[in-house]
């Protein structure tokens, strides 16, 4: 098989020692700045008979009792059988520093037997954040992610209509209660701990400065004291820190998708001088029954014999072959693809050479 043809993906992850700087603020998290998840349950209204079948969805009779009767609408005894209510979930993600009287975008999922959103108007609904208080309303119409059509026959369905969005669809009435002006002290959470990583943000912070102002606490921490910036206020110290560039380190890995058969290698992945030899064996096995029938007008009956035809076949395989040792990822690529085997095999062969240790890196199957 030529090298040209294969169907195996090797992709040079960023070289991160080796590339331009990174900006602090690509790397960390800033402690406190962070958003807050919101959820609710309300109720969607107007869709084209695709919402919940009552019958198979009580919550949702009981959610439009409940919001009929805070209207002034008293149903009680009443038997109901809407077709374009759906009940739904709403989520929402609250940011940091936002105010009251700001918009969020807000997320809609179905939890019944509804076919579709398309079309729907989401009503009035509280959203909750983890302390059980409200933080945000939200209404608005549903924009769906997909549309459906169904007949007596069949029906077609394309993208996801039982879940949608609507753009800004969530007011914020109440805000969080924090006081970033009176901090003292600043957190900085690496996205990818890593000691070496923490150390460099530690000494650039310092050298940007021109004291010690940053101090590494572990590998996915490091902590800014704020008032040896001599900066106005904790917003200003940080704009100029985040702003800051550092060269990060990472660990070599090798990222392989079953799935698609992809193997993504990062330019630190070396690999030890091993030999390596792939084959396999395929078993058929073939079904063949032979019906057999009595002479005409003789006494007997029918029968089924069972005919079976089993076959071995041995694959050449790659035979014994050497993986010399790699000093760099074109050098490790190179010796991979002188294997010559497709990609399903090749991860094969990537496992091997991990346990065999040989392979020095991480290795994350997904």
């Amino acid at each position: 098989m030529g090298l040209a043809r294969m169907l195996l993906l090797l992709v040079l992850m960023p070289v991160m020692a080796a590339a331009a700087p990174i900006r602090i603020k690509d790397l960390v998290e800033f402690d406190g700045v962070r958003g807050n998840d919101l959820v609710g349950y309300g109720l969607v209204v107007g869709l084209n008979g695709t919402g919940d079948g009552l019958r198979n969805a009580p919550f949702t009779e009981e959610i439009m009792s409940n919001i009929l009767e805070r209207l002034g609408v008293n149903i009680t005894g009443e038997n109901m059988r809407p077709k374009n209510v759906a009940a739904v979930f709403v989520t929402a993600t609250l940011p940091p520093f936002a105010r009251a009287g700001g918009t969020v975008d807000v997320t809609i999922s179905a939890i019944g037997d509804a076919k579709s959103l398309l079309g729907g108007t989401l009503v009035m609904t509280p959203m909750n954040a983890a302390d059980g208080e409200i933080y945000a309303v939200a209404q608005g119409t549903v924009i769906a992610g997909g549309v459906a059509a169904e007949g007596e026959a069949g029906g077609v369905v394309k993208g996801v209509p039982t879940s949608g969005v609507i753009p800004s669809g969530a007011r914020i009435e109440r805000e969080i209660d924090f006081d970033f002006s009176t901090l003292t002290n600043m957190r900085l959470a690496l996205r990818e701990p890593d000691f070496t990583t923490a150390g460099r943000i530690e000494e650039a912070i310092n050298r940007s400065y021109g004291r010690r102002v940053a101090l590494m606490l572990d590998a996915g921490t490091v902590q800014v004291d704020i008032d040896r910036t001599n900066q106005p206020s904790p917003a200003h110290a940080l704009s100029q820190i985040e702003n800051i560039s550092v060269e990060p380190e990472r660990k070599a890995r090798v990222v392989v998708d079953q799935r698609s058969g992809t193997i993504v290698m990062g330019d630190d992945v070396r690999i030890s001088r091993v030999a390596v030899s792939q084959g396999g064996l395929t078993l058929r096995v073939q079904e063949t029954p032979l019906v057999v029938q009595p002479n005409p007008f003789a006494d007997g009956e029918t029968v089924v014999v069972p005919r079976t035809e089993a076959e071995i076949d041995e694959d050449e395989g790659i035979g014994l072959a050497e993986v010399p040792m790699g000093t760099s990822l074109s050098e490790v690529i190179e010796g991979l693809n002188a294997l010559g085997v497709a990609p399903r095999d090749m991860i094969d062969i990537l496992k091997s050479i991990k346990a065999a240790g040989a392979l020095h890196a991480e290795f994350i199957v997904r």
